[in-house]
Parts: structure tokens; sequence; C-alpha cells
């Protein structure tokens, strides 16, 4: 089943990382991709801690994609699509139950990952193992293609009074 947590509220990594250990908890085999993320995020040392939970972040994702030039796009683009091969051969001969691929939507909507094998391992999803994608706008298509779609929807936020992102908390 495909699980989507998306929008431009707080929570859409942390839901996934709680439904990963949740999982993990039930003896499930279970794996975590980072998308846009180096690994630096506070829920990844905990994640790789665990049993049963593969962890993989694209440690070249050390600036936002806006700061980023050409050539480090690229790159990006091909870790990434090398991260969502590693998902799709997991999913198929790794017997994994869950596969999470936090920020995911994000780097498919910028092109960071090919999207034509993007949109076949999307169109693959089965009852054989939970697939949770994260990021900020889903196609239609992709929302169409789900089976749970969870908002995640900024009320209020201390950004939104000059308050950074604080470890811990936000990352």
């Amino acid at each position: 089943m495909l699980h989507i947590y998306y929008g431009n509220g707080k929570g859409k990594t942390t839901a996934a990382v709680g439904l990963t250990v949740r999982a993990c908890g039930a003896g499930m085999k279970t794996a975590f991709f980072q998308f846009l993320k180096n690994g630096s995020s506070s829920e990844i040392s905990v994640l790789s801690a665990l049993d049963n939970i593969e962890v993989m972040c694209c440690e070249m994702c050390n600036k936002f994609t806006f700061e980023m030039n050409d050539e480090e796009k690229s790159n990006v683009a091909r870790y990434h699509t090398e991260m969502l091969k590693k998902a799709a051969d997991m999913r198929l001969y790794d017997n994994v139950q869950l596969i999470v691929l936090d920020e995911f939507i994000d780097a498919y909507n910028k092109k960071l990952v090919d999207t034509e094998l993007a949109d076949d391992f999307i169109k693959n999803c089965s009852d054989k193992c939970e697939i949770v994608m994260t990021g900020r706008m889903p196609t239609d298509a992709l929302k169409k293609q789900a089976d749970y779609l969870t908002e995640m929807s900024a009320v209020k936020h201390p950004f939104e009074k000059g308050i950074c992102a604080r470890k811990g908390i936000e990352y």
C-alpha cells in the first residue's frame, strides 16, 4: 500500500519515522531512505541503531537545492536514482515490509531522481510492501495512486516569528 504524508506543515518526516519505529517494533524488516537530506537530522542516529532498519541518506545534500549549481544537482540526481533503485530491489528481493522515501516527492518534483524509474516504482506498489512517501506537493496522479493520503497543514509555526529550525524539534 502507498502512504503519502504531504503539505506545508510540520510532521511529515516525524510521522514516517513513527511508522518506521512501529513496524520495527512489530518485527518487520524496514528501510528508511532520505532524499534531499544528508543524514544529519537527529532521527537518523536513532533509526540506524535499531535492528531491522536499513537507513540511506543523500550525503552530498549539504545545501538547499536553490543553492546548488547544475553539476551538484546532477550528482544529487544520480545518487537519488541509485537510492530508488536500491529501494526497488529491496522491495522485490529482500522481503522488506516497509520502505520510507522521505522527501521523495520534492526530489521527484525537482527532477532530482529518474522520473521514469520513479513512475515505474510507484505504479508497481503492491500489498506485499508498505511504501511511505513524504514531501510538499504530490502530483494529482500520485495522490490518486495513494491508499493513505495525509495532509499536514501549517496553521501556525514559530518560523513566522523569525525562530529558525531547532535541532531535535525540526531536524
